[in-house]
């Protein structure tokens, strides 16, 4: 395998892990979240690769962007977990049924 399609097909597997995350595993929002900052992660990175391969600032720039973002959306997130374990004693996505009101 060439060494520029390994960077190329490094962000794939990143999504195949989210998807895994998200899909196979419904019950724990933790590792949902930590799944979604993984696919913010494997955008980040394909922008930096074609940035990279492109000579291009812009790619970089936009990755920096999506890291400032998958941050404050980690933090927000976790703090509404946290609130929500202390009301309901449990973080199970099955059981989440005070956010349908």
């Amino acid at each position: 395998m060439d060494f520029i399609h390994f960077f190329f097909s490094y962000p794939f597997y990143y999504l195949l892990l989210v998807w895994g995350g998200v899909v196979l595993n419904r019950t724990n929002i933790v590792v949902v979240l930590m799944s979604l900052e993984l696919a913010l992660l494997s955008v980040s990175l394909n922008f930096i690769i074609f940035s990279v391969c492109l000579a291009d600032l812009i790619g970089q720039i936009f990755a920096i962007f999506i890291l400032i973002v998958a941050a404050c959306e980690s933090s927000i997130g976790l703090a509404i977990i946290l609130v929500y374990f202390r009301v309901r004693g449990s973080i199970r996505i099955d059981q989440a049924s005070l956010l349908k009101s």
